[in-house]
């Protein structure tokens, strides 16, 4: 099964990145709907999607209004979008406002219940965590798989648009793949608390210190380009299987 990094850059999109989205195309899962979830259609593998917001603000739910071609042609019958009760009112109360996008469509909403997992293809489950230290808060999502080989199976976390607090440190332990934000590189760290982002070493540390296999970084501020607008060195010095992921790269998961 391969992870498909649709959009790796946070706030707005650049030539080089679009924001935030990450699909499993052979589950039909989605996290997040940024600037490059116009990608999603040409990956298509379902002909249902389930799609995990972590919160409203523009960056993470604007591709959600690019979904109405598919649908109407066909090539979708339907989309399931959760969030948190915040999230899905503010989705469909300000971004499907009929002033703003007058055609609603095919979705289903559901709000996180607090929990509550939720079942996806293939006898997976989706569970969630609040991150409190963003502005309007985020919520972190752990995709659990069954492995034939492991009881706990396997799993991957996304966690984005967030300090490194040690609130949810528990909550992605010993997962396979961590799909973190870094938004800063070290020499920009003092913007993280005023922003409720990460910077590189304290992604780092908290994958080694969660005990995680592999850390995939994404949620690049578009005012840092080039091809190692983090340090990847400092992140490997403190966790050596961390990589930085671009628009258009798939991993193995």
């Amino acid at each position: 099964m391969r992870i498909h990094f649709l959009g790796t850059g946070g706030y707005h999109p650049t030539e080089r990145r679009h924001t935030a989205c990450l699909m499993l195309p052979e589950l039909g899962v989605i996290f997040d709907a940024g600037t490059s979830f116009f990608r999603v259609e040409g990956r298509l593998q379902t002909d249902r999607v389930q799609i995990f917001l972590s919160h409203a603000h523009l960056d993470h739910i604007i591709g959600l209004t690019y979904i109405l071609v598919p649908l109407l042609r066909g090539g979708l019958n339907g989309a399931d979008v959760y969030g948190s009760p915040a999230t899905i009112d503010a989705v469909r109360r300000h971004l499907f406002s009929s002033s703003l996008f007058p055609i609603l469509p095919d979705y289903q909403f559901h709000t996180l219940e607090e929990d509550v997992e939720v079942p996806v293809a293939g006898g997976g489950v989706v569970t969630h965590c609040p991150l409190p230290s963003h502005p309007g808060g985020s919520t972190a999502y752990r995709l659990t798989l069954p492995d034939d080989q492991r009881a706990a199976g396997r799993s991957l976390a996304y966690v984005t648009d967030t300090t490194v607090d040690g609130t949810y440190t528990e909550f992605i332990r010993e997962a396979d793949v961590l799909v973190h934000e870094c938004n800063f590189s070290d020499d920009l760290a003092e913007w993280c608390e005023r922003t409720g982002h990460s910077h590189t070493s304290q992604t780092a540390a908290l994958a080694r210190d969660a005990d995680v296999r592999r850390m995939i970084l994404m949620h690049v501020d578009p005012q840092l380009d080039g091809d190692d607008p983090l340090d990847l060195a400092v992140a490997k010095s403190i966790f050596p299987e961390t990589e930085l992921a671009e628009d258009g790269d798939e991993f193995e998961f």
